[in-house]
């Protein structure tokens, strides 16, 4: 009967050990628990982890059998590929509560006890022993490691308060439990493993393994019940080999995570996770814009010139597209239009959100502009050519070849669109084919579109000057 729910009022839970070994609850292991949950889940073909997209057949499979085989794991992946979500996702797994001899520091179970105090409680008391219940939301635990990180910080210290009012160093009650303890019967989460020194892995080790650690000198005997989960870099883990041998052999599973495989998964998050427009202003992002913004992120992951160990995160598109949409905002309240479109001349301003998020691997002056550049440039083309051949804007080219200029800026109201191209059959196909409204907003922003491509497949010319482009034939 582990994992037995006892309902909503507190009063029908059980309150003492007594009561709760007369319900009939059977003590289970953290990882008995999550197997146990998981593969109900498995079974009823609910959800397993809300919010990881693109994992389906890849990483949540491994992560199973990981849980099945009651492994702690590692995940290995560059930076923005969704390990922290996935460790903090594990604990959907544990029971909604669980019972824990009321007061513990460590959530000692009310059958087998392991902190002194516990014992001497269980030990006066008996059957009587209060027994509280803990939420699931407290039996996760998580620290990112950091070079300065000690081993009171993860495992605990002697507490100089407790040793003032009258203990003994060598008493267990004068010890100050650290994080590791503390989440005892529930998951434990360390962000970027091989920056913790030596030295404090020894002492994760220990408590993985031996199930003891050492205090001040003093030997602690500390059979935690616990699923550890930890994170970490390739480059990190396998080349400076920063993680002690016997640490790494220590977790059972290793899963190797990776960016969205396809632009549509890479989209499905930057609508997932995107800052939403404000309420007052109505946005309309076309798909083909958030193509663009996905493919740009998509091609620097295979860009010679942008360092690849250091990965290019989905962060990276999520804030090009929160960039993307606010300055549409910008400039529909600026010029006072009822709808933000984003257009392509909007993606200059992506640099904000994009320069800081990859490493350029020559740093000359104004590479990185180029390097970018050239990125947005070949999204720009890939995502007109899945929509357009350019042989369908002939019409719209032989005005050019008149002698019709268009000019095209961020800042320019969408009237002026009209005003260029208007009752141009071209424009009115496009829009339709894109499956936007029929209204002046959007149909700048398709007009930018198809002028662009145009260009990039070589059928217009373009001159750029303080924030706007001509084109011309």
């Amino acid at each position: 009967m582990g994992g037995v729910s006892w309902g909503k009022v507190s009063a029908e839970k059980p309150a003492t050990i007594g009561t709760l070994r007369a319900s009939g609850h059977v003590r289970e292991t953290v990882k008995q628990e999550l197997r146990r949950n998981l593969l109900a889940r498995l079974r009823s073909g609910e959800r397993l982890f809300e919010g990881i997209v693109g994992y389906d057949d890849t990483v949540i499979p491994q992560i199973c059998n990981a849980i099945i085989s009651g492994h702690d794991l590692i995940l290995l992946g560059e930076r923005g590929q969704a390990k922290s979500r996935i460790m903090r996702s594990l604990a959907s797994l544990l029971d909604p509560e669980i019972p824990v001899i009321a007061g513990c520091e460590i959530n000692d179970h009310p059958y087998d006890p392991i902190c002194r105090r516990c014992r001497d409680l269980v030990a006066e008391m008996g059957e009587e022993t209060p027994v509280a219940w803990l939420p699931r939301e407290r039996r996760y635990g998580e620290k990112l490691a950091t070079p300065d990180i000690s081993i009171a910080d993860l495992i605990g210290e002697v507490d100089p308060i407790k040793v003032a009012e009258g203990r003994y160093l060598a008493d267990e009650l004068t010890i100050h439990y650290g994080l590791i303890p503390r989440t005892n019967r529930g998951i434990f989460g360390i962000n970027e493993l091989p920056d913790l020194a030596e030295r404090i892995q020894v002492g994760l080790l220990n408590i993985m393994e031996e199930k003891d650690v050492q205090i001040r000198g003093y030997r602690i005997w500390l059979p935690l019940d616990l699923m550890v989960v930890a994170s970490a870099n390739p480059e990190d883990y396998t080349s400076r080999g920063r993680i002690i041998t016997p640490l790494k052999d220590r977790f059972g599973s290793q899963v190797r995570t990776h960016y969205p495989a396809t632009p549509g998964e890479e989209i499905t998050i930057m609508e997932a996770e995107g800052t939403p427009p404000p309420e007052d202003v109505q946005v309309i992002v076309p798909a083909f814009m958030k193509e663009i913004v996905a493919e740009m992120t998509h091609l620097a992951r295979r860009s010679p010139h942008i360092s690849q160990s250091s990965g290019v995160s989905v962060r990276m598109s999520i804030g090009n597209y929160e960039n993307l949409a606010a300055n549409a905002v910008r400039r529909a309240v600026r010029l006072g239009e009822e709808v933000a479109v984003p257009r392509i001349a909007d993606l200059r301003f992506l640099a904000a959100s994009t320069s800081g998020r990859v490493e350029i691997e020559a740093l000359d002056e104004g590479k990185e502009e180029q390097v970018l550049e050239r990125i947005q440039r070949a999204a720009i083309s890939s995502v007109f050519n899945r929509y357009f051949a350019a042989g369908q804007f002939e019409n719209l080219v032989s005005r050019f070849e008149d002698g019709e200029i268009v000019e095209v800026g961020e800042s320019m109201p969408a009237s002026a669109y009209d005003r260029s191209l208007g009752g141009s059959p071209e424009i009115a196909m496009a829009v339709r084919r894109l499956q936007l409204p029929d209204r002046p907003e959007a149909r700048a922003s398709v007009t930018e579109f198809v002028l662009e491509g145009l260009h990039l497949n070589k059928r217009l010319n373009k001159d750029e000057l303080d924030g706007k482009a001509l084109y011309r034939r």
